[in-house]
């Protein structure tokens, strides 16, 4: 039988039946979007992917746009599925609406590998340098698609090297570095094996051995304190969360959570654990203090100020006292609010807008002084997915504190690469993450992002 060469794989898949032609990108995207789940090689999962559909992107620029889109679409449908989990809390009204937040969701955000690609054939022409060009015009969409719309960075490929490679990257580069690696090593792979270049396989293992010295010769020793943090993971499930006869059991559960044990130095309770607006909630934040016995709580509150609702963080000391709060500045997207509401309402679909309880955005930049933790960060939940705004204002702070509520996204793969999401915070700005979720994963992450200690998802 006739050996294959890498060079004619693109004319062998132009000759495919259209089925398959549709069906192959989708499955690449979707061995790519492997990457993020722990039982992966995410290194290896992303070279697959990428380096075989550089080695097949169509020569007509229409076509390989498509053939990005199809490649997008398979790996955002596969890293984002637990985006139906909160159309599934409240099944019987919005469960319908499930497959078609996946899908507008993962075709949505395809188009930026779509433009991408079609850029990259633009830029190369019928030559193999797209192979190249694809890695830097993918590594641009992927810039694209944490601002655009107010972002969405969540998943980005460089995440699939956290644990392996990205220990190195993302402290270097952070997370645009680490894509432009991932992209600019498949890209490099693809030309070298099209071009017959036996060096590849010793070029990429030297590439690999300087990465593992760099990560020897800078790595340091972390300081440890002695400092005791309790974080508290009441454990409530979103369809009880708000259940007016389980409210008070999952308060009571955190209660007896800060209490327990010796003083702690500081508490973390999750994002919107205090039962109550912030405006009538005195009575509450009185026996939250009692219970932590004099150590500051930081908790997870709403509060109204006029006719605006805040989701805030709200610091807690002495008897009862709130010494600071900070309220959410990036809210999602037709999660917490409606973009262009002031649009939709003019036009009649003032129902889509009364649909989702808006909050309005906070105008500061999160930083507390905490005693026991120092000058910290405050981010709530979504927050803690935007690298670009971790260095708000001019100081620098000692750690990251991220209050979050990941029972929207179920049992599976959302908690997983959100808490992944914050192992990458902790690499790129060289400090711990504190991270209180009310289901979980809770978790203390050093500078190094390595998690050091955690609470089991769905545990109380």
């Amino acid at each position: 039988m006739a050996r294959l060469h890498p060079s004619e794989l693109r004319d062998r898949f132009t000759g495919w039946r259209r089925a398959a032609r549709l069906a192959v990108p989708i499955v690449l995207g979707a061995v790519m979007a492997l990457a993020h789940e722990p039982w992966v090689p995410g290194f290896a999962a992303l070279m697959l992917g990428l380096v075989m559909a550089s080695l097949i992107l169509p020569l007509a620029r229409r076509r390989a746009a498509w053939f990005g889109w199809l490649l997008g679409l398979g790996y955002f449908a596969v890293t984002l599925r637990w985006i139906v989990e909160p159309f599934l809390v409240d099944l019987a009204r919005h469960g319908w609406m499930a497959p078609f937040a996946l899908i507008l969701m993962a075709g949505g955000l395809a188009l930026f590998w779509a433009l991408a690609a079609w850029f990259a054939r633009w830029l190369a022409g019928g030559r193999p340098s797209v192979m190249l060009w694809l890695a830097v015009t993918l590594t641009l969409a992927e810039l694209a698609r944490a601002y655009v719309f107010t972002g969405f960075p969540w998943g980005m490929v460089g995440y699939g090297l956290i644990g392996e490679l990205a220990d190195v990257l993302f402290p270097l580069f952070g997370p645009h570095g680490a894509n432009l690696f991932v992209f600019g090593m498949a890209g490099g792979i693809a030309y070298c094996l099209h071009r017959g270049w036996t060096l590849v396989w010793p070029g990429l293992v030297g590439v690999l051995f300087a990465l593992i010295g760099l990560n020897a010769v800078t790595a340091t020793t972390i300081p440890q304190t002695e400092n005791t943090v309790r974080i508290i993971q009441p454990n409530a499930p979103q369809h009880l969360k708000w259940d007016p006869e389980w409210m008070p059991v999952f308060y009571n559960r955190a209660l007896e959570q800060t209490a327990s044990g010796d003083v702690a130095d500081a508490v973390i309770w999750p994002e919107t654990s205090v039962p109550a607006l912030l405006n009538y909630a005195e009575p509450l934040l009185s026996d939250i203090s009692a219970a932590a016995r004099g150590a500051p709580v930081l908790a997870g509150a709403q509060r109204r100020e006029g006719e605006e609702y805040f989701n805030s963080a709200v610091l807690i000391e002495g008897e009862g006292i709130i010494a600071d709060v900070y309220d959410k500045a990036h809210l999602v997207p037709f999660g917490e609010y409606i973009p262009f509401a002031h649009v939709l309402t003019p036009l009649g679909l003032q129902v889509i807008v009364d649909q989702v309880a808006g909050f309005a955005a906070g105008d500061g930049d999160g930083l507390m002084q905490i005693e026991g933790l120092g000058l910290v960060r405050v981010l709530i939940c979504y927050e803690g997915i935007f690298a670009e705004e971790i260095q708000r204002g001019e100081q620098r702070p000692e750690a990251l504190v991220i209050i979050t509520n990941d029972a929207w996204f179920g049992t599976g793969a959302g908690p997983r690469q959100h808490l992944t999401q914050a192992r990458a915070r902790a690499l790129e700005q060289g400090v711990p993450v504190i991270r209180s979720a009310n289901t979980g994963i809770s978790a203390v992450i050093d500078p190094r992002g390595e998690v050091v200690a955690s609470l089991a998802l769905n545990a109380a």
